[in-house]
């Protein structure tokens, strides 16, 4: 099924009116002939005419295809047609309704300026078949006249007035419709490139992830399964080396702790669970006997304080907290050979501040080693995970006089 569009009723009076108002006025003149005097020379003119008004508009019918619109050969035809009338009308008064269609389609067929001259012609037609056909006869038919053609040009004025206004409000439409249209084009392409980069980010988001969660497993490994197993390796170091029964196997139950205990976290690691510490315990609590257990395992003197007013932090932040906490610990127990480490977690306002301080040996922070595949996930690690949470992580140490390393986080509660 095919659309139709609709014919608007001005095209159609463009296409029938003209010559059903040639047909009503050729009917009228007929009719009415002798009662105002024509002769049979008047008839014969009036026959031609009218015959050469009907080939006229048919050939207006075809132009009007090919120059819709006003235009130079519209200006000939209206005044062609107009003369016609005219003549018609003094022969007739009653072809007056062939000379109306003047009225109907000046504005379509004449440039602005010329329409109102165009219809003052056609007024002149009018008013002269009102007053009973021209030219008037006395000077009271000229006054008449006079008078007809001045109310026939005021009636004019207003209705072409209202008629131009609606044309001004028929091209803004047009316009707006017009602007709308390309406007909403643009929309479209607009919304299709966001599209595309919509999907564009989430495949970016999605290996942004996959690359996140391979660093954090990377991580999460080297500060569970090697730092258990660094443990397990030293305890088991001591049971091959010593003769002394007990203390064999002190260290052995130790390494079988430890390596339960790894197990624990590589399992949580991989699930993206809290630490095993936090399980059952806040932050704090968890932060004290890792310290403690720590201590005790390296011999160091070891120091855990909390200060500021504790709160129950968010899981993300207290796991992220421990985690550097154990990975300090760690490369202290490797590297620094300190005879005492301090670690302070201080609530301040919107931070949580975690110290760790050591009277080791230090170290030079621009001339660390690069990560290999044996380890080095240390101080980068640590700044990943603070970073990760919107924290930060800054370390001041120098060979001979130890380390300090401080982690600053947002404080996250619990029920945020």
């Amino acid at each position: 099924m095919t659309d139709t569009a609709p014919v608007e009723p001005r095209a159609s009076f463009d296409n029938w009116g003209p010559y059903a108002l040639l047909a009503a006025g050729v009917v009228a003149a007929a009719v009415s002939a002798r009662p105002v005097g024509m002769g049979r020379s008047a008839m014969a003119a009036s026959a031609v005419l009218v015959a050469t008004g009907a080939l006229l508009q048919v050939w207006w019918g075809r132009v009007r295809r090919r120059q819709p619109g006003p235009s130079r050969t519209g200006v000939y035809f209206y005044f062609s047609r107009w003369g016609l009338g005219f003549v018609l009308t003094w022969l007739n008064p009653f072809f007056a309704f062939y000379a109306v269609t003047g009225y109907y389609t000046a504005a379509r067929e004449l440039p602005r300026r010329l329409v109102m001259p165009g219809l003052f012609l056609t007024a002149i037609t009018m008013a002269g078949s009102e007053v009973g056909g021209m030219p008037p006869h006395g000077l009271l038919l000229w006054t008449g006249f006079l008078l007809v053609l001045g109310l026939n040009m005021g009636l004019v004025s207003v209705f072409t007035r209202f008629a131009f206004q609606e044309q001004e409000r028929a091209r803004v439409q047009a316009e707006t419709i017009t602007e709308l249209e390309r406007t909403n084009t643009a929309l479209q392409q607009a919304l299709d490139e966001n599209a595309a980069l919509h999907a564009q980010l989430l495949v970016q988001a999605r290996e942004a992830g996959v690359a996140d969660e391979r660093r954090r497993l990377a991580a999460e490994i080297h500060d569970t399964l090697a730092q258990g197993l660094t443990g397990i390796i030293a305890q088991l170091q001591v049971v091959a080396n010593t003769p002394d029964e007990n203390l064999a196997r002190e260290h052995a139950g130790r390494a079988m702790d430890l390596a339960r205990h790894s197990l624990g976290e590589a399992r949580r690691s991989v699930h993206n669970l809290a630490p095993v510490a936090l399980e059952h315990d806040g932050l704090p609590q968890a932060l004290n006997n890792t310290v403690a257990e720590w201590g005790e395992r390296t011999g160091v003197r070891a120091e855990f304080t909390v200060a500021g007013a504790t709160e129950q932090l968010h899981d993300e932040v207290s796991a992220t907290l421990l985690r550097i906490a154990q990975e300090a610990l760690s490369n202290a127990s490797r590297h620094a050979r300190a005879g005492r480490l301090g670690v302070t977690l201080t609530f301040l306002g919107d931070e949580v501040i975690l110290d760790i301080r050591d009277d080791g040996v230090g170290f030079d922070p621009l001339a660390l080693p690069s990560r290999t595949r044996t380890g080095g996930f240390g101080l980068d690690g640590m700044r990943a995970r603070a970073e990760r949470i919107a924290g930060s992580l800054t370390v001041e140490t120098e060979p001979g006089h130890g380390t300090a390393l401080s982690a600053r986080v947002p404080l996250v509660r619990h029920d945020q």
